[in-house]
């Protein structure tokens, strides 16, 4: 029900005293204007001769008309006080339909405010369930955000451990074939000195027949050793990274050593002494620079004077890689000038053609 049609049930009815005070107020008056009027009424016959009734009539009219009006006013005293007791009893029913009305209002408003409440309650218990379930994600999701962090930084440091143990293989490999090399060169060495020391044996029985032999050609050969002197000269005063562009003379003495052996025990020596120069010297930057690039093992003659200058250096086979290539050209330039001939090699020629093939692995190697 709406509030405008309670107000106007519980609107204030008129109090009974306000109903009946009208009504006794009226009644009150007629009888004093009945007395009056009968009094006016016996004296105007008292005066009056004509008109005047007897006296015992008036008197007997008036004792009628004395009770006759104290019952009416009696009827009317009661009529007025059921009329109060009505209205009384108005006021009551009045009073209890507005105290009827007024707790049904306040048991509206506070139905009102109980859903009201209920209704907050829920909207609260919403918001907290809402907050509850953002917080649960953002949780989740913080816990997933440390896990993936844990298991890059768990599998950087699994890399960094296989790293680390693949460089620990790597450096002992490599160790290992360095120690293999250094013995496999050790062993090369003692045999090719007790070769050469065999061969140091037959050779001095042969020096004694060619010291004869070089006597006789000495005046012959005299001539190209001045031109040999003089080459050689030209080449000491250039520097060792000088690319020798002098054209071969023919004239030269020359000998060719396509191996790791030759009856002339001095020119093998020198042959050896020349490889274990490169193999010993040559920086192991450029060792790993050319090994990682793929390539075949080159074949290179390379021309050596008598002062330890270098004459030329040719491909007979190269291997397939310019860089490498140019690599060998620099590692011999770099090590120029080798050592030059001992006395008998240089009384014998002028120029040594030592031809090898070169591999590259944890070392050079000159086959």
């Amino acid at each position: 029900m709406p509030d405008e049609d309670l107000e106007a049930l519980v609107a204030p009815l008129p109090a009974p005293e306000a109903i009946a005070a009208p009504a006794l107020a009226a009644s009150q008056a007629e009888r004093p204007a009945s007395a009056a009027q009968a009094q006016s009424a016996a004296s105007a016959s008292a005066s009056d001769p004509e008109i005047a009734p007897p006296s015992h009539d008036a008197a007997r009219l008036f004792a009628r008309t004395e009770p006759d009006a104290s019952a009416d006013a009696e009827r009317e005293a009661a009529r007025v006080q059921a009329e109060a007791g009505a209205a009384e009893q108005a006021e009551k029913e009045r009073l209890r339909a507005e105290e009827e009305a007024r707790a049904r209002l306040e048991a509206q408003r506070v139905e009102a405010e109980r859903q009201e409440a209920e209704r907050q309650a829920a909207q609260a218990a919403a918001e907290q369930a809402l907050a509850l379930q953002r917080a649960q994600a953002q949780r989740e999701a913080a816990e997933r955000e440390a896990a993936a962090r844990a298991a890059e930084e768990r599998a950087a440091r699994e890399r960094e451990e296989a790293e680390r143990e693949a460089a620990e293989r790597a450096a002992a490999e490599r160790a290992a074939a360095e120690r293999a090399a250094a013995q496999a060169r050790a062993e090369a060495e003692r045999l090719a000195a007790e070769k050469l020391a065999a061969q140091q044996r037959e050779a001095q029985e042969r020096e004694a027949q060619r010291r004869q032999e070089e006597e006789e050609e000495e005046r012959r050969e005299a001539i190209k050793r001045a031109i040999g002197r003089q080459l050689d000269a030209e080449s000491a005063r250039r520097t060792p990274a000088e690319v020798d562009t002098r054209p071969v003379s023919s004239a030269l003495r020359r000998a060719r050593l396509w191996g790791r052996s030759d009856p002339n025990l001095e020119l093998a020596l020198y042959a050896e002494a020349w490889a274990r120069r490169i193999q010993m010297n040559t920086p192991p930057e450029t060792l790993r620079e050319i090994a990682a690039r793929p390539h075949k093992p080159p074949l290179v003659t390379v021309a050596v004077r008598s002062d330890g200058s270098v004459e030329s250096v040719t491909f007979v086979v190269g291997s397939g890689v310019p860089e490498v290539d140019e690599a060998v050209r620099r590692i011999v330039q770099a090590l120029t000038p080798f050592p030059p001939f001992a006395p008998a090699l240089a009384r014998e020629l002028d120029v040594v053609e030592i031809r090898r093939t070169w591999q590259f692995d944890s070392a050079v190697r000159l086959y």
